[in-house]
């Protein structure tokens, strides 16, 4: 295919590029008989002390009805655990379960090993990847004009 046209439409390459890299975790995740979206979610729960329904819908991008059938099937598989929320007894937080943390772990390493061959230097990961956090942070800022700061000032060549 010529990816030529690709270059020239930002959002359609940001787009292809991210199916292409599902795509390549879902293979890394298989063999272990986990999806992208169960993944996303105990990358998330791996970081804290749990985290209300609705943060980790918006998180994995999921309807609330989709994720409260994957997180059903995680806690049937003892990978998650619900709790009230202390702070707010209407909501619940979800937490990883022991043998959550330990599928974690396991599934960190898979995906480490995959996400290394997939860029030449460890240094190339980390820019892209700060790009584009920063490209999250401006389009969170993006609600007016005047709060919107490019992601990044390149030099202007001169004809």
């Amino acid at each position: 295919m010529n990816r030529s046209h690709l270059s020239r439409d930002f959002s359609h390459l940001l787009s292809h590029v991210e199916r292409r890299v599902a795509e390549l975790l879902r293979a890394a995740l298989a063999p272990e008989g986990c999806d992208v979206e169960e993944w996303r979610v105990l990358n998330l729960l791996s970081e804290g002390s749990g985290y209300p329904m609705a943060v980790v819908a918006d998180h994995v991008g999921l309807r609330p009805p989709a994720l409260t059938r994957l997180v059903d099937r995680l806690v049937a598989n003892n990978i998650v655990y619900r709790r009230v929320d202390l702070e707010d007894r209407r909501r619940v937080r979800l937490l990883l379960t022991p043998r959550g943390k330990s599928l974690h772990r396991r599934l960190a390493a898979v995906i480490e090993r995959s996400q290394t061959e997939l860029f030449a230097s460890s240094h190339d990961k980390e820019l892209l990847q700060d790009l584009l956090l920063r490209l999250d942070e401006a389009l969170d800022g993006s609600g007016s004009e005047a709060e919107h700061q490019p992601v990044m000032a390149l030099p202007r060549i001169r004809d």
